[in-house]
């Protein structure tokens, strides 16, 4: 490829303008959530870690924590296992956890750790049940609010406990950890966690700059189906807001809760990002402008700078 003088100098300023973002966040860590649609095509797969890799080299201490969900209904659907939603979230019994067990640890974790090997990127794979990273107890009969119902989740995990101390290890070495977000129990049975949920506590746990959560959409948006209604930023005030009017549902509920519970847990800040966009994460963490909707505890903290570029 030749690269002309005004690409160079259009390439130049692109790097002056990301310097201050750069020198604010070498040593800090992010953690990134990536769903399961991510990685549905190659191409998508590979500018989204090309992404990260970018953070990772310029020195931010990136854990990268990975769903599976379309994966896992393909395959479960494939091996005759029904699945079934409630609220967003998967009810996991007997056989699903093994097919989660499989997709999670097996097929998603092990092709990101390949992309990462190709990418030069110093990369691990773990999951919570490793070195006891996440510790679960297996979530009773819920009710539903919306009825009254009482669903079993099954074998799906509530958080007891994280322990971040082989994260800390694997970034104090320059290793960039990629995590699945099965758990398991004091027994050893398998618990099968919502990925952003996982996200949210080990952000937390880290005191983490940021937490990124990577969707399909272009962020939280004020119409569900308008991808022109992107929110720029919203606080936590909000989000309760939107949840009460029903503008977020299915989905992005687990989602809501996570990032109610990241921010209550002391993370700085919440970006909700595109997946499909090639540049979604660059361009939300060093610009002013941002691609997605960025979540604070309060907006009025924000300055008028900051509200007006929403980073």
């Amino acid at each position: 490829m030749i690269m002309h003088r005004g690409d160079q100098t259009l390439a130049i300023r692109a790097l002056k303008s990301a310097a201050p973002y750069i020198r604010m966040y070498k040593g800090k860590t992010f953690v990134v959530k990536a769903g399961g649609g991510v990685f549905a095509e190659a191409d998508t797969s590979r500018a989204l870690v090309e992404q990260i890799g970018i953070l990772h080299y310029f020195g931010v201490r990136v854990v990268l924590v990975h769903g599976g969900g379309p994966q896992l209904t393909e395959l479960s659907a494939a091996l005759g296992v029904p699945t079934q939603m409630v609220e967003g979230r998967r009810v996991t019994d007997a056989r699903s956890i093994e097919v989660t067990a499989m997709v999670l640890n097996g097929l998603i974790n092990t092709r990101l750790l390949a992309m990462c090997r190709d990418l030069n990127i110093d990369a691990v794979g773990i999951s919570g049940v490793d070195a006891g990273l996440v510790r679960a107890h297996k979530r009773p009969p819920v009710k539903l609010s919306r009825d009254g119902e009482l669903v079993d989740f099954g074998y799906v995990g509530d958080i007891d406990t994280v322990d971040t101390t082989v994260l800390k290890k694997l970034l104090d070495n320059g290793l960039m950890p990629v995590v699945s977000p099965l758990s398991a129990d004091e027994n050893g049975t398998l618990l099968n966690i919502n990925a952003d949920t996982v996200a949210a506590a080990l952000g937390a746990a880290l005191g983490a700059e940021k937490l990124i959560l990577c969707t399909g959409t272009p962020g939280i948006l004020g119409a569900v189906n308008d991808p022109g209604s992107l929110i720029s930023y919203t606080d936590l005030a909000g989000l309760k807001r939107m949840r009460e009017a029903g503008q977020i549902a299915d989905g992005m509920l687990p989602k809501a809760k996570a990032i109610e519970d990241a921010i209550r847990g002391g993370v700085r800040r919440v970006h909700v990002v595109s997946y499909r966009a090639p540049e979604g994460i660059l361009g939300e963490v060093f610009t002013n402008e941002g691609t997605g909707t960025l979540i604070v505890a309060d907006v009025n903290a924000l300055t008028a700078a900051e509200q007006q570029g929403a980073t």
